[in-house]
Order: C-alpha cells, then structure tokens, then sequence
C-alpha cells in the first residue's frame, strides 16, 4: 500500500511540474530525484528519476546549497557557471517540501541566465568600445587646438595641416555616431517586418555607381551582374546601407589589398522561386578562419589599423546583420586565405 501510495504520489508530482514553464527537478530524502519536467530534461539530458542528483548533476555549488536547506529548513538561492559542453550560466531556488501525507522531498527550479549574462557582457563592451572610439579622436582634437592656440598660433603652414587632420577626425567622429543611431534605429524596428517591395536590382545599379569613384580611387573594379528586375519586401533605406556596406568593404579591405592580384568586386544577384540570393565576393587575401565568426560583432576588426585608417567604424557588418535579420533574410560569409571573400544575403522575394 505504502509503495502504491508513493507512486500516486510522484505520477501527481510529476504532472504538476510539466505544467510549469521553468526547470523543476524534485529529489527525495536520499537526494534521489523523483521527478523531472520538460525543461529540465532538455537542459540536463542525463537526470533521471531515481537517480542520485550527484550523479548526474556535478555542481558542487547544488549539492552543498541542497544539504545547507535540508539542515536549516530555509529556502535558498544559489548560482553556477557550467562550462563545457558550452558555458552556461544558471540560478537555482532550493526549497524544502513539507507534506505530512509525502515522502520528505525538495524543488529545485532551475533558470538559465546564459542569454541574459551573454547580452549584459555585450552592453558592457559596447560601452567600453564606444567610449573608446570616440576618446581617441576627441583627445586628438582637444590637443591640436591647444597647439593652435599656443605654439602654432602664427604658424600658416601648422595652422593649415592641424585643421586637416582635425577635419578628419571630427568626420570619424561622425562616422560613427551616424552608425550608432543606424544601428540604434534598426534594432529599435527589428521586430516590425517591412512590408513595401523594394526593386533590389535598381539599388545595386545606384550603390555601383554611387561607389564607382571609390572603386577607381583604389584602382578597383566593379562588375554587376543582376537580373533587368527582382521585387524583395523591404526597406529601401536599410537595404540601401546593406548593398553599400557590403560593397565598400569589398572595395576597402578586399580587392584594394596589395596583395590581391585580381582586383574585381563581383555583385551578382540571383533570382529564385521565393527568394534572391545577392552575392558580393573579392579576389583579397581573404578572411582567417578564426575570425569568420565574430566578423559581425559591434566594433570587432579583422586589423583595426587598416580599418581606421581607412575611416571604418568597426559597425557596418553588424547593421547589415540587424537589417538582413529584420528582413528574415540569412547572412554567409565564405573567405579562404589567398582567394578572397563571398558576403551572401538571401532575401525573399515580395509576393503579391
């Protein structure tokens, strides 16, 4: 009867926890689980009921926080950092359960604070890379006007390379803060998707001739390759900034590289059923594998001296992410050492 009892027990305990959102793991007095929900299971594949929570949850941080509540009675909250497979970060609730008619039993509910912690890391370096970009040019110009005010004061020839250099700065200064706001007004929208159709083919005629004296200055070709038409659903302006983005790195960090024999940027566009693919590749040195993946990060540079020198903000991969996400669109990049890179965007095609 006793065991009977037991097991009404847990297959009501066990219902109970699969109506709730978060992971709940329940363990007995041995600190053997009795019941696992959904959520649980999908974040700690191995727990299973019966089981000893020690054998398939090794966080010692959990263990000594389950004894510490099972001596005083009192609830308490504790937080671990797994790191392998993939470092996860979690909170955990443990609160004793006190049933006359049960077997003494303990919740534990789990929530993973991974995503919170990866977006709060991202804030804070945001901050730091912006505050960075920014303080470099306004100390180079905080010091070229105290020389201007002082030693150069009657120097023509000072006076006259100073204010050059202060130009390019505050234009630096510009650059970003024109990218800041994009970015800023792109993620504020990510959630709306455009609706309008938008002649793709018509902005990546008027981004090539737009770019056309960059690409000659850089004794850059530009070759298109486009259907006469193709309709996607979108905004002409963020998709303007994509098509530009894409083509000035092409032309600035790809096949302008002395390294690069073959100094053509290929745009071409595709035509499918229900989608188009836009492809912009370069004949560069190409990308190391190691930084493929982090390429659309705010701020992150592949060389960040090429980069300023050639007044990159270090944000334009990250705003073609945001503008082909809130197209739901896809983003590739393909680059091997010596053979340049190929930006793929697929968009879908406006459906009347």
């Amino acid at each position: 009867m006793e065991k009977d009892r037991q097991a009404r027990d847990r297959l009501i305990m066990g219902r109970l926890i699969d109506a709730l959102p978060e992971a709940v793991i329940v363990i007995g007095a041995a600190d053997r689980v009795i019941a696992v929900n959904a959520p649980a299971r999908n974040l700690f594949p191995a727990l299973r009921p019966d089981d000893l929570l020690a054998r398939s949850l090794r966080a010692p941080d959990v263990l000594d926080a389950v004894k510490r509540v099972r001596a005083s009675g009192a609830p308490e909250r504790v937080t671990w950092l797994e790191r392998v497979p993939v470092e996860r970060f979690f909170e955990l609730s443990a609160a004793p359960m006190e049933e006359p008619q049960c077997e003494p039993a303990m919740i534990l509910t789990l929530r993973d604070l991974s995503e919170a912690r990866r977006v709060e890391r991202m804030r804070v370096d945001f901050v730091a890379n912006a505050s960075h970009e920014l303080r470099t040019p306004l100390a180079s110009l905080l010091g070229f006007v105290e020389t201007l005010q002082g030693p150069a004061r009657e120097d023509k020839e000072a006076r006259a390379r100073f204010l050059s250099i202060m130009r390019e700065q505050a234009q630096r200064m510009a650059r970003l803060v024109d990218d800041l706001l994009s970015l800023s007004r792109i993620e504020q929208n990510l959630h709306l998707r455009p609706r309008a159709p938008v002649d793709i083919v018509a902005i990546l005629r008027h981004i090539a001739d737009t770019l056309a004296p960059m690409a000659t200055d850089n004794d850059v070709v530009l070759k298109l390759d486009v259907p006469a038409n193709a309709l996607v659903t979108g905004d002409r302006d963020e998709l303007l900034r994509l098509a530009e983005n894409l083509v000035e790195n092409a032309i600035k960090y790809g096949a302008s590289d002395p390294r690069s024999v073959n100094r053509q940027v290929e745009i071409t566009l595709a035509a499918e059923t229900h989608q188009c693919v836009l492809s912009v590749r370069d004949h560069g040195h190409g990308i190391a594998p190691e930084h493929l993946p982090r390429l659309t990060e705010r701020f992150y540079r592949v060389d960040a001296g090429q980069s300023r020198a050639k007044g990159g903000t270090g944000l334009g991969l990250a705003i073609v992410k945001h503008i082909v996400a809130r197209h739901c669109g896809r983003l590739g990049i393909e680059s091997k050492l010596g053979e340049g890179a190929t930006f793929r965007v697929v968009l879908p095609l406006h459906e009347n």
